[in-house]
C-alpha cells in the first residue's frame, strides 16, 4: 500500500511524461474546455462547499467552468478511484480530504494507492474539530476531563459519525496519547451523534467546529478545546488540546489532487491560482465562514503533508484496531 516517502514527494512535483514542446503548448492553452472536480461526499456538506468555492475561484481566474461532480460512497474511495481511472489531461481532479489519508490504512483492498496514483496540487483549507462535552460532564477544561476520564474508565461514551471518520480517529488519537478508556459509540452520520451528545446519551465528541458552533454558543454543549495546533478564529478564546497534550493535532481538511502523470505545468498553474486566493479578502472570508483557515503551500508541501497524515492515522488505526464499518 505504501511507497517510500521520497518517491511520493517526487510525484508531488507533478512529473509528466510528455515531450517538452507539447507540454508547453498544452499548458498555454489550458484550460480549453470545462474542468471537473470530483467530490466523494454529498452536495451541501463541507467538502462539497469547499470544492464549489475553489471551482468558482479557479473559473474566475482561468476563464473556464469548473464543474463539481458528487460521487459519494465508501468514505470518498469511489471518487478517488474515478480520478485514478480518468485521463491524466488536467480536466478531472479530486477534492482530496483528510478521509483519503485515513482510508489509506482503514481499507485493505483499495484498487488504487493514494501516494502512487494521485498527485497533490494544493491545499485549500483546514477546519478544526472541537472537543466538546455534554454540560452534565463535570469538566470545564481538558485537564479536568482527563482527570475525570481516568477516575471513570470505561464509563464515558465518545460519539462519532462512524468507524474511521475524522471525528472518530481524532478521539482515538486522544485516547492513545493519554491511555484513557473512553467507549466509542459510532453513529450513522455526524448529525445523530451530535443530537445524542446534546441529549446526554453520550458524553464527549470531537466534532467539526462548523457543525457544533451553534450548540456551543447556545450553551447546549461545553467546548473544552480545538484540535488544531493553533487556536481557531471562530472560538479565539478556546485553547487547543495541544496546550495540555503536546503533539496532539487533528483536523478536517480539503485540497485538490490529480491523477499521476498530469502535466506538471498544469499542476503548477492550479497551485499558483489557488494560493492566490489566500491573498484575496473575499476568498479568505468564505473559508472563515466555513470555520476554515487556508492550507497554503506548494504542491510538494501538500504532498509532504499528505504523507505525514497517512502515517499519523495509520498509527492510530492500528493502535485502536479500527475496521471499516
Amino acid at each position: 500500500m505504501k511507497l517510500p516517502r521520497r518517491k511520493f514527494l517526487h510525484l508531488a512535483a507533478g512529473a509528466a511524461a510528455l515531450p517538452t514542446t507539447s507540454r508547453m503548448s498544452w499548458a498555454q492553452a489550458y484550460p480549453a474546455r470545462p474542468v471537473t472536480i470530483i467530490v466523494g461526499f454529498p452536495a451541501g456538506g463541507g467538502a462539497d462547499i469547499a470544492a464549489r468555492l475553489t471551482g468558482q475561484w479557479l473559473s474566475q481566474r482561468l476563464g473556464q467552468s469548473f464543474i463539481i461532480e458528487n460521487r459519494p460512497g465508501a468514505g470518498s474511495n469511489i471518487a478517488a478511484e474515478a480520478v485514478v481511472q480518468a485521463a491524466p489531461d488536467g480536466y478531472t481532479f479530486l477534492l482530496v480530504t483528510s478521509a483519503n489519508t485515513i482510508n489509506a490504512t482503514l481499507y485493505d483492498n483499495l484498487s488504487f494507492n493514494l501516494t502512487r496514483d494521485i498527485v497533490p496540487i494544493a491545499g485549500v483549507m483546514r477546519v478544526p474539530n472541537v472537543m466538546e462535552v455534554n454540560p452534565s460532564v463535570p469538566a470545564s477544561t481538558v485537564p479536568e476531563f482527563i482527570a475525570y476520564a481516568k477516575a471513570n474508565p470505561g464509563k464515558i461514551n465518545m460519539a462519532s459519525g462512524g468507524y474511521g471518520t475524522t471525528i472518530h480517529v481524532a478521539g482515538e488519537l486522544f485516547k492513545m496519547m493519554l491511555n484513557v478508556n473512553l467507549v466509542h459509540v459510532p453513529y450513522h452520520g455526524d448529525a445523530p451523534a451530535l443530537a445524542d451528545l446534546v441529549g446526554g446519551q453520550v458524553q464527549v465528541m470531537f466534532d467539526l467546529i462548523s457543525a457544533s458552533i451553534g450548540f456551543i454558543r447556545a450553551g447546549n454543549l461545553r467546548a473544552l478545546a480545538v484540535t488544531t495546533a493553533k487556536r481557531s478564529e471562530v472560538l479565539p478564546n478556546l485553547p487547543t488540546v495541544a496546550e495540555f497534550l503536546p503533539g496532539y493535532e487533528a483536523s478536517s481538511w480539503q485540497g485538490l489532487a490529480a491523477r499521476r502523470n498530469t502535466p506538471s505545468e498544469i499542476i503548477d498553474t492550479l497551485n499558483k491560482e489557488i494560493n492566490a486566493g489566500f491573498a484575496d479578502s473575499k476568498f479568505k472570508a468564505r473559508l472563515a465562514d466555513l470555520g476554515g483557515t487556508p492550507l497554503a503551500g506548494s504542491s510538494a508541501d501538500f504532498g509532504k503533508f499528505i504523507v505525514e497524515e497517512i502515517a499519523k492515522w495509520a498509527t492510530v488505526i492500528k493502535f485502536a484496531n479500527i475496521k471499516a464499518g
